[in-house]
């Protein structure tokens, strides 16, 4: 048996799973928890990668390893290799002025044309600027840009700050793959180069880029090892990886953030930026919307009523598909899509009759719901075809989120066994790498809720929406 090991960095932990190359079936896995906050020193992500490998019991017998990671994040990197300060994650909204300013200096249709994405607080080109504009001094020793995934493959390689790696700060060993090189707001899915203009205007200087590699093309080796490295991916491209998506498939996460993504052959450009287009990690194309508020909205709501999430999905069911009118317009973070950043949570609609605990949970999944479902028809608008939803996610294997998901979506809903997708597409990769075949493992299915779809949901959720959508550019 051969055996492969995929890693998911993600906001919360690091997983890493480990499973036979041949038949995808898991062996062993292990993870390890990662600090709270929007800034983090990504040495804390590296120990927790680390502590993941042992307890997935070691890379002992494992012949190629590929590490996903959250997209976006600003890991800058001084000539030494060191970091230059924690770093900023996708979910920190204070570089939205910044985000603002590049668009306006540039031009959301031209960032659209070159790059397939518009900036956003998220993207690692608004963080840069709002480096530049806040922490002058900071943003002066930068001499490398790299992503999450990017810097931890560089560490497992061997390479790091001068005194506590073995290879030492080898700067242009800095290596990525086109999925996450897309989610910068520099690099251009059209080229497959990066664009030193928009860097420079959004840092103030030129950096050491990392180097995109192919699908399947390999990083190198572990340190001291003859495991080969994968290209690693973002998050979101190895979880298409993982679950295997085709054309057709859609897929919708619902975790600490929610997601909206399909693998298609042609890449988008969305001048309003609600769609961002993104590479893929197969060679394709992965246009995307991405929510801040997603099962943190069921979260909030629970902790509201003081139930628990199935004690709030049975009150949800309690209730009729609408809510007796109740929206919940659920932006307790802020919003990306639409770019609300300062935006926060509203609740239209109440009524003395509909003032009752069914109610306000039900407009908690439908409002969760709406917003991905609005994302659906921005990527459906971009050209892309949509047969069948798979809900992923910690919440998709609620089943009120299951069932209210078939009211909400109108293209059927398939929701996978759980699954660690992020890692499993990590493993896939790694398999890929190693054989230059790219492997094809099963997926199993959990639940096929029946279609039931309830056009009220939407429609009443459009029409407050409205109110709080951004003025068009």
């Amino acid at each position: 048996m051969t055996l492969v090991a995929g890693v998911d960095s993600s906001t919360q932990n690091c997983k890493v799973v480990i499973r036979d190359a041949g038949s995808g079936a898991p062996v062993r896995s292990g993870r390890a928890g990662h600090p709270p906050g929007t800034e983090v020193d990504p040495v804390r992500w590296w120990e927790a990668m680390r502590a993941a490998i042992a307890r997935a019991g070691s890379l002992d017998g494992v012949a190629a390893i590929s590490v996903a990671g959250q997209q976006h994040g600003l890991i800058a990197l001084d000539s030494a290799g060191h970091v230059v300060r924690p770093a900023l994650m996708w979910n920190d909204t204070r570089s939205a002025g910044a985000a603002s300013d590049l668009v306006r200096e540039v031009g959301a249709g031209v960032y659209a044309k070159r790059t397939g994405t518009v900036p956003v607080a998220s993207f690692t080109a608004a963080k840069l600027r709002w480096l530049r504009d806040h922490e002058p001094g900071n943003a002066a020793e930068v001499a490398a840009v790299a992503l999450p995934h990017d810097w931890l493959t560089w560490r497992l390689r061997g390479y790091g700050p001068a005194g506590a790696s073995p290879l030492g700060p080898e700067l242009g060993e800095l290596v990525t793959d086109r999925s996450d090189a897309s989610g910068t707001a520099y690099w251009s899915p059209f080229t497959g180069a990066y664009d030193e203009e928009l860097l420079e205007l959004a840092l103030g200087h030129q950096a050491v880029l990392p180097r995109v590699l192919g699908p399947a093309e390999r990083a190198g080796t572990v340190a001291g090892t003859t495991i080969a490295v994968g290209p690693g991916a973002g998050d979101n491209a190895a979880a298409a990886l993982g679950l295997d998506a085709a054309s057709g498939d859609v897929v919708v996460s619902i975790g600490t953030s929610g997601t909206v993504f399909a693998v298609t052959g042609r890449p988008t450009r969305d001048e309003t930026g609600t769609v961002a287009g993104f590479a893929d990690a197969t060679g394709q194309f992965l246009p995307l919307i991405a929510t801040l508020n997603a099962a943190r909205v069921l979260d909030a709501v629970a902790g509201l009523l003081d139930v628990t999430h199935e004690e709030l999905g049975l009150l949800a069911l309690d209730a009729p598909p609408g809510a007796g009118g109740v929206v919940l317009q659920p932006y307790f973070e802020g919003e990306r899509t639409p770019n609300l950043p300062d935006a926060t949570a509203t609740l239209f609609g109440l009524t003395l009759a509909s003032a009752t605990r069914p109610a306000l949970a039900r407009a908690a999944f439908e409002g969760m719901l709406c917003g991905l479902a609005d994302g659906l028809d921005a990527i459906r608008g971009q050209g892309v075809e949509a047969d069948r939803v798979l809900l992923i996610g910690g919440a998709a294997q609620n089943a009120a989120v299951q069932r209210i998901a078939a009211q909400t979506f109108e293209p059927p809903v398939v929701v996978p066994r759980p699954g660690e997708y992020v890692a499993d597409g990590a493993a896939a990769q790694a398999a890929w790498t190693l054989t230059q075949a790219r492997p094809r493992w099963p997926l199993s299915v959990a639940a096929e809720p029946p279609p039931d779809h309830r056009p009220v949901i939407r429609h009443q959720y459009a029409r407050y929406a409205a109110r709080l959508d951004p003025p068009p550019a």
